[in-house]
């Protein structure tokens, strides 16, 4: 089994900042892509960012553009971990973020190409 918890959520004002956290059991983490997606209520889960295997040669990352310049997405291999700094938040990042897993080496943008998804974790920005 491969699974995925997510932790770091909260309810913030806009403007604040929050680090969100995924931690991978199961596999080899390194060699998978990992990702990042979101989902507000009543709308469709849309990809959020995403980063390429720890040995990838090409672009590692990449972002939807709503996000570009405030978040980032890294990983940490040692701690089988893939985080996600949000920062400069508004009301329209309330969302449920649920990280995913890969196989593909390459980033995706598409939910169809992950594998493996956590459960999610609740992230509330108020104005």
């Amino acid at each position: 089994q491969v699974l995925l918890v997510e932790s770091g959520g909260g309810s913030v004002q806009a403007g604040d900042s929050l680090r969100l956290s995924c931690v991978v059991s199961g596999g080899t983490f390194s060699d998978y892509a990992m990702g990042w997606f979101r989902q507000a209520p009543g709308d469709i889960r849309e990809f959020v960012a995403a980063i390429a295997w720890s040995g990838w040669s090409g672009d590692s990352t990449s972002y939807t553009d709503s996000v570009k310049g405030r978040f980032t997405i890294s990983r940490d291999n040692a701690k089988n971990t893939v985080y996600l700094q949000m920062n400069n938040l508004s009301p329209e990042d309330t969302a449920v973020y649920t990280c995913a897993a890969s196989l593909n080496s390459d980033w995706h943008v598409n939910p169809f190409a992950y594998d493996y998804w956590g459960l999610g974790t609740q992230v509330t920005v108020s104005s």
